[in-house]
């Protein structure tokens, strides 16, 4: 171990930072969230350091450093862009026993200002004592992709039961059980998910049984995974797809995004085809709750947004009937995720200012649209499950008025590596269907806005 890792009090503390740059701003920040007294000493500072001394946070010296701005400080940060200056000012402190950290060169201070990540009061530091800080930022951000935002407030709400758990529970391993218990269980997802009343009850319901046992009651976790680049996903549904005991995924979860979850997770595929259903839509929805009381961690990962077209309000509709708890994650939806994977703005000051999402699905052999609302100037119109029903979209869309050479856009496989962008007018994409023989999973663009594809298409394909 080369640093001795240590946590330091700084509330209402005076500390001094010698610089105002960049990184004395970056280093003022952690001091000012720790509760610290911050002086700043520099002939010059950026001007976000001159909003924070204008709203009083901090003390700010127009003039060169000198020896004196030392006196009864607990720490001092050295952050100028002159080498020799930082040392000469770690040398002072040092003679004096105040803690000094050199922005750069860590072997000048004694201490190290490591990458934080605050979930208060939990707070995690980390640190390649100066070596490598590139991978401190990057520990860091992983670890912020899978620590909930709100665990601090979790460990707020265990402090708040501790006499209570202390009285039931005299010996301390089982006191460490309940907690492991409640922790592991959907309880504390409960939680994370803003539920924090009913989680309250939930413990103080555990906690008067005579023999209060954690029940791992089932939750049914209604996920969007998106239109297909597993990069898109939520850092929500990451954590979510990583605890489930089971899950049930459509057609268009891919396998890569279906990679992240559980490796021992049960997998049940629910897919649909056209005209073609693995499972119907009332057996997928009784399964969930069947799954649910079982007290397992249901998973339903849907394709784009569960409640874009997905059916995720039927599906929900049946777990609420049943006292079944769940929790909706989003997801990007198809027609935002494959536009912009196609370089094509859905809304533009200049080509559209409204949107309408639609689903080109048949019913009966028709489409029962609003023609009419479709047809308006300045506007877009993203077309769900619609490659199978061109013809008559692009037949009722003219008949209502669409010029014929309203520009349209069909995007195959959009945001994934197979993405393929086809480019024609409302009059020929029955046409260019057909050429290309162009297959789900696709979405469908139309007007104006489609015309930008050529300027603005940044994302390329690995075929």
């Amino acid at each position: 171990m080369i640093n001795f890792p240590i946590f330091i009090k700084l509330q209402d503390q005076e500390c001094l930072v010698v610089g105002g740059g960049a990184v004395a701003a970056r280093k003022i920040k952690h001091l000012l969230n720790a509760g610290a007294k911050v002086s700043v000493v520099s002939p010059t500072i950026q001007a976000s350091l001159e909003e924070v001394h204008k709203l009083g946070k901090i003390d700010y010296f127009k003039e060169k450093y000198c020896e004196k701005f030392l006196e009864e400080k607990k720490i001092v940060v050295a952050a100028t862009n002159n080498a020799q200056l930082n040392y000469q000012i770690a040398e002072q402190a040092k003679s004096k026993n105040i803690f000094v950290n050199v922005a750069d060169n860590p072997e000048a201070g004694t201490f190290i200002i490591p990458s934080i990540v605050d979930r208060s009061p939990i707070i995690i530091a980390i640190s390649t004592s100066g070596i490598a800080p590139v991978l401190t930022r990057l520990l860091s951000t992983k670890l912020e992709t899978v620590i909930p935002s709100r665990y601090g407030e979790l460990a707020k709400l265990i402090s708040s039961f501790r006499g209570k758990v202390k009285e039931k529970y005299k010996n301390i391993k089982d006191r460490r059980r309940f907690w492991e218990n409640i922790l592991n269980s959907s309880i504390a997802e409960m939680f994370y998910a803003g539920q924090e009343e009913k989680t309250l009850k939930l413990i103080g319901k555990i906690l008067k049984d005579d023999k209060p046992v954690v029940k791992h009651t089932g939750e049914v976790y209604l996920v969007g995974g998106g239109p297909g680049d597993p990069e898109l996903l939520t850092f929500r549904a990451l954590r979510l797809m990583q605890q489930s005991d089971v899950v049930l995924y459509d057609r268009l979860i891919s396998p890569k995004i279906l990679d992240f979850v559980r490796k021992d997770a049960e997998r049940i595929y629910v897919g649909k085809k056209r005209d073609r259903h693995t499972l119907p839509q009332s057996e997928i929805n009784q399964l969930l709750v069947d799954l649910a009381k079982q007290g397992k961690r249901v998973l339903r990962l849907k394709g784009g947004d569960p409640f874009m077209f997905g059916r995720g309000g039927e599906e929900i509709d049946l777990l609420n009937e049943n006292e079944v708890s769940f929790q909706i994650v989003p997801g990007i939806t198809a027609a935002s995720g494959c536009a912009s994977y196609a370089g094509i703005p859905l809304t533009h000051r200049d080509y559209a200012q409204s949107c309408l999402f639609v689903t080109g699905h048949l019913k009966d052999g028709s489409m029962n649209l609003n023609w009419q609302t479709l047809v308006q100037p300045q506007q877009t119109i993203a077309v769900y499950m619609g490659t199978h029903s061109l013809s008559i979209l692009s037949h009722q869309l003219m008949k209502h008025g669409m010029k014929k050479s309203m520009p349209a856009a069909i995007i195959q496989q959009g945001t994934t590596g197979e993405q393929s962008v086809f480019l024609s007018t409302i009059e020929l994409l029955p046409e260019l269907q057909r050429e290309n023989n162009i297959k789900p999973p696709s979405m469908i663009i139309i007007g104006e806005v489609v015309s930008l594809h050529e300027k603005l298409a940044w994302y390329k394909s690995d075929t």
